[in-house]
């Protein structure tokens, strides 16, 4: 399903310095000094188009530096007017809408967690009405994808035309060397929805290691994501927040010089002839494999009715991890990794258990009905 968002090309709203779009600067604006020094080494690199800083910082725990609160908005507004940055930060009140607005900002971004809370938002996206401003939303803290869209249309129902959403992922409870997991599939199904949407990657809250921005930075491009928003502090080792993924000016320009810039589409009747026929042979396989599915769903239904007819459970373990410790083994040496083997198992053992659960509890949800009906 498309989204019917009213939305105006990035390129109409926003000048990009140089490719690949990067929003840089502090995670937090601390003092007058180090957003203004930051920013200054931020516009000599020539590779951002503006300038983030987190005016307002909602904490997990009360007494927690929670930003420098609206005095940063003047700061913010000095950096700007010496080295001609549009300035950014984010917004989770009807308060803050205005205090920015007021103050000269560029850009507003609604943060993960005021995305998770439609409350905020409409508070938010009411606060907007009648104004020509761009918006951003980042994704919600939680794997929800019906919020982040939720959001996205919240503002643009506000009249917010210029409109972007922020993939900075999701809170997980599995241990990885990420702070959030980048859960790229959610960031593709909202492209999906909503191909003309500007996807801007955040790397620095999705790694939460400054080590790491780079890998995930090229990740985002290749994925067609249109931008970055990186955390640059002009010394993150004595930052207020979030130390561990904030780099220096010069790290930056680093790490964007090392990112390869593709393009979507393809150049030349050669390669995309060539790229024609590589899609065909997939399209035919991806046929094929759907079809194997729908066979050996028919065969789950004749082994749901015969567990049945037997009474035997439907899940038996030890076939569970039979057909587990097989199928990873022989995906190895086809050259498959092992978690994406064992995701495809369990995605197909889980349709597998619905159908027989569907067969086993058939005669009772129909008695349920019948019930109800004469209730």
């Amino acid at each position: 399903m498309k989204l019917d968002l009213n939305i105006q090309p990035l390129s109409s709203w926003m000048k990009v310095t140089s490719e690949p779009l990067v929003i840089a600067g502090p995670c937090s604006a601390e003092t007058e000094e180090q957003l203004v020094a930051t920013a200054h080494l931020l516009a000599k690199t020539g590779k951002v188009s503006a300038l983030r800083a987190g005016i307002w910082k909602p904490r997990t725990r009360p007494g927690e530096f929670e930003g420098i609160g609206s005095i940063g908005l003047e700061w913010l507004k000095r950096a700007k007017d010496e080295t001609g940055l549009p300035t950014a930060v984010e917004v989770a009140t009807a308060k803050h809408v205005e205090e920015a607005l007021n103050a000269g900002v560029d850009i507003l971004w609604v943060g993960a967690r005021s995305t998770a809370n439609p409350f905020t938002v409409q508070e938010i996206a009411d606060a907007l009405k009648g104004v020509d401003v761009p918006v951003m939303v980042k994704n919600p803290v939680n794997p929800d994808l019906s919020l982040w869209i939720g959001a996205l249309e919240r503002i643009n129902n506000a009249g917010i035309t210029k409109l972007a959403a922020i993939h900075r992922g999701f809170s997980s409870h599995e241990k990885s060397a990420f702070r959030n997991e980048p859960m790229w599939d959610l960031a593709i199904s909202l492209k999906t929805h909503a191909p003309h949407l500007p996807l801007i990657n955040d790397p620095s809250h999705i790694t939460g290691n400054r080590d790491l921005i780079g890998y995930i930075s090229q990740k985002a491009l290749d994925l067609d994501m249109q931008g970055l928003m990186i955390e640059s502090h002009i010394d993150p080792s004595v930052a207020w927040t979030d130390a561990k993924q904030q780099v220096t000016p010069n790290a930056l320009v680093d790490i964007i010089n090392h990112l390869a810039l593709r393009k979507p589409e393809v150049k030349g009747t050669e390669l995309k002839d060539k790229l024609a026929e590589l899609r065909n042979q997939i399209d035919k396989i991806d046929d094929l494999v759907i079809q194997k599915m729908a066979e050996r769903m028919k065969i789950v239904e004749q082994i749901g009715n015969y567990k049945k007819d037997n009474n035997i459970t439907i899940l038996q373990v030890n076939r569970w991890d039979e057909i587990l410790q097989k199928g990873v083994n022989y995906g190895k040496a086809l050259k498959l990794s092992p978690e994406f083997t064992e995701k495809l198992l369990e995605l197909i053992h889980s349709e597998s258990i619905r159908k027989q659960t569907e067969i086993m509890n058939k005669d009772q949800a129909g008695q349920a009905a019948e019930k109800l009906t004469h209730a």
